[in-house]
């Protein structure tokens, strides 16, 4: 813990502000998931099969999730939980690039998908300083 209590606070308001953007964020997607599903489901790697029901779970879980960062109590587990779902995901994008998919009519350059993999890898890195696996939970002994 932070020996100066301004610090702690300063702490706590980035992590609420930085929380709160990417929980929006995963709503807002998740909400397209079920809005309009058809780009979605066209970059679900057929060995999966069934691209409305990948669609809507992960349109689902990114909903569910995305409030979960903003929420104090949940946070950790959700920003956990959404890095699985994020490199889950990961299977789709790679599909997207490895085949050429357009995503709702656009076509990403070999550019394009390094940049959405960086931007990807960024929010992996976020996710799991939010997820904080390292920390003991509160009640366990020792340094946490």
């Amino acid at each position: 813990m932070d020996a100066d209590p301004r610090i702690s606070r300063i702490r706590a308001a980035a992590i609420l502000i930085i929380a709160t953007a990417i929980g929006i964020s995963f709503v807002g997607i998740g909400i397209q998931h079920f809005r309009k599903p058809e780009p979605f489901e066209a970059i679900v790697p057929a060995y999966l099969g069934w691209p409305r029901f990948w669609n809507f779970t992960s349109g689902g879980l990114e909903i569910l999730l995305g409030l979960g960062l903003i929420v104090p109590v949940a946070r950790r587990w959700s920003a956990r939980l959404l890095i699985l779902l994020v490199l889950a995901m990961s299977l789709a994008n790679l599909n997207m690039w490895m085949n050429d998919l357009p995503f709702d009519g656009t076509r990403l350059s070999t550019a394009g998908h390094v940049v959405r993999w960086i931007i990807q890898a960024v929010l992996l890195m976020v996710l799991v300083l939010l997820g904080r696996p390292w920390k003991r939970e509160a009640g366990h002994r020792g340094n946490g």
